[in-house]
């Protein structure tokens, strides 16, 4: 495999010297049953190759009777016969699908399509597009933690045989955390906002120096690039949520002195909105969905992206990408995100992921 320059559709007039393959739940017999069911508590290898390879695009749909099957199904994957996954994530969430709803949107690296928008539960197209290599092995695994099987879990996993990989190929993670609720700071001094935004009440305006308290999105180790995260916010205290600087350590020995390499002005200035969040989903950042048709920014769930496609943000030995939740981390509201990367191996294990009951959304 070789790296060339260029966008996609420049790479198009080139000649390509791999094998395209793929491991689908297509009806070997020839009928028409293609799908899988899953039993509860069965983790189900979905596919299994030998590389070196590159995963090119992953699709599924599925058909569960538990209404929160996108966040109780768990998608693991795992490279060269490593134990930890480098993927671990509610099905959801892994393709920008938070608080457990269907709805349709798309991006560079994803897009979903559903004929119901905002509905726990019920059908949805998932596709992703991230390059995936992997040297000896890849094994992408489902894991079903509802009480009741999947009815029918179809699935394409498009994939590229290679001859080898460039030596410099770094492999590719995805994490999913919550904080229900993040811990917000409350004493003397802290700021709440007034439903005119900017208008304070109640204290002086706070100070945050550290990143300590931050919501955390990626906290990896080795050599690699942060390539973005989408984040799941649930609004549970109302006002503007929008007022968290993003903070992002580079290469850091012992204690993260301050400033940090990387610091934002605000959550939709990282998101690369202003004035709020708009309704909209662009190839690179967006808000993909709100729970309310209006006053979105002040109230109910929304799903948010920002995905360094363009401008990937690279590590030599460590990276931690963090984000108040509110001015001065003075909110607490429930957060969750899947950050996303590439890395040489071994990766850091990633924390042991919330059981089922403590990932469903607040209803």
């Amino acid at each position: 495999m070789s790296i060339v320059p260029g966008n996609a559709m420049a790479n198009l007039t080139l000649a390509k010297d791999f094998l395209p393959a793929r491991v689908s739940s297509w009806d070997t017999s020839g009928r028409n049953r293609d799908s899988w069911r899953i039993e509860p508590g069965e983790s189900r290898v979905l596919a299994e190759i030998d590389g070196p390879g590159v995963i090119s695009h992953i699709w599924f749909t599925i058909s569960s009777p538990d209404k929160h099957y996108l966040r109780k199904l768990l998608l693991r994957i795992f490279w060269d016969g490593e134990e930890n996954p480098s993927v671990e994530s509610p099905v959801g969430d892994f393709f920008g699908l938070g608080h457990s709803r269907r709805f349709s949107y798309q991006c560079a690296p994803f897009n979903t399509s559903s004929a119901v928008e905002g509905e726990i539960g019920g059908g949805v197209a998932l596709n992703c597009w991230f390059q995936m290599p992997f040297r000896r092995k890849a094994k992408v695994v489902l894991v079903n933690e509802q009480e009741e099987p999947v009815n029918a879990f179809y699935f394409y996993v498009d994939y590229q045989k290679h001859k080898a990989l460039n030596e410099e190929t770094v492999y590719f993670h995805a994490q999913w955390r919550r904080n229900n609720p993040c811990d917000g700071w409350t004493g003397e001094g802290s700021v709440w906002h007034s439903a005119a935004w900017g208008q304070r009440i109640g204290g002086e305006e706070g100070v945050n120096l550290s990143d300590e308290k931050n919501y955390l999105i990626l906290e990896a180790e080795g050599r690699g690039h942060y390539v973005g995260v989408n984040m799941s916010i649930d609004n549970l205290y109302k006002g503007w949520w929008g007022e968290g600087d993003d903070m992002i350590y580079v290469d850091r020995d012992g204690q993260r002195a301050w400033p940090p390499d990387m610091h934002g002005t605000g959550s939709e200035d990282y998101l690369s909105h202003a004035w709020g969040m708009q309704k909209n989903a662009h190839l690179y950042n967006g808000l993909s969905w709100a729970e309310r048709e209006s006053d979105y920014n002040y109230a109910g769930k929304v799903c948010v992206y920002r995905y360094h496609i363009l401008d990937p943000i690279p590590f030599q030995k460590n990276i931690r990408v963090s984000i108040e939740h509110g001015e001065a981390n003075v909110r607490s509201d429930d957060y969750s995100s899947v950050a996303y990367w590439y890395q040489n191996e071994p990766h850091k294990a990633f924390r042991p992921i919330l059981s089922a009951k403590l990932r469903l959304p607040n209803i």
